[in-house]
């Protein structure tokens, strides 16, 4: 089943979901790390085009994910009133920082007015730059938006299990495979 029903998620659902959070985790860890080099550092040049690279991945996979949401139908949501009005904050929250991460992110590597490469496939040029203190702006943005990002990506982890042990909803199963 590719598609979403009332009772599942559909494969690409599924794929498009767990591909981002494995982005997300990876991007950050990177970006992190990418903070403790030095100039000298043969990762200095070559972590960022991989982060860079990847983010853009990462932002057109969710501009699909996006478009895939809204043209299917979501499953039934589980849980308490209250419990599915944060379920609809949180996922909101987790889409709006990611948009803003990686917006921000765009912002930074094209402040010098030059695009980005992707892999070396293709270049995402440099459509916004030369905005007061853009790049050390964005960069901030981009720290802190990363940050929130991944901190609320563990509390949607750590909910999903409560369902799963606590509530003993399949809202994890669901996310993990179709239902035939």
């Amino acid at each position: 089943m590719l598609k979403n029903d009332s009772s599942s998620y559909g494969w690409i659902a599924i794929a498009i979901h767990w591909l981002s959070a494995v982005a997300v985790i990876g991007l950050f860890a990177l970006g992190y790390w990418m903070l403790t080099l030095s100039y000298y550092d043969p990762w200095y040049r070559e972590g960022p085009w991989w982060h860079k690279s990847f983010g853009l991945l990462l932002l057109l996979l969710t501009l699909v994910r996006l478009l895939w949401r809204w043209v299917n139908p979501k499953p039934v949501a589980y849980g308490t009133r209250f419990e599915q009005v944060a379920a609809g904050a949180g996922h909101g929250l987790l889409y709006t920082l990611l948009l803003v991460t990686m917006i921000s992110g765009y912002l930074i590597s094209t402040a010098d007015g030059r695009g980005i490469s992707v892999f070396d496939w293709f270049e995402i040029p440099a459509l916004i730059t030369g905005l007061p203190q853009q790049e050390d702006v964005a960069g901030d943005v981009h720290w802190y938006a990363a940050l929130s990002l991944v901190i609320l990506a563990a509390g949607h982890s750590l909910a999903a299990l409560k369902h799963h042990f606590i509530d003993k909803h399949d809202t994890l199963k669901r996310m993990l495979k179709p239902k035939p």
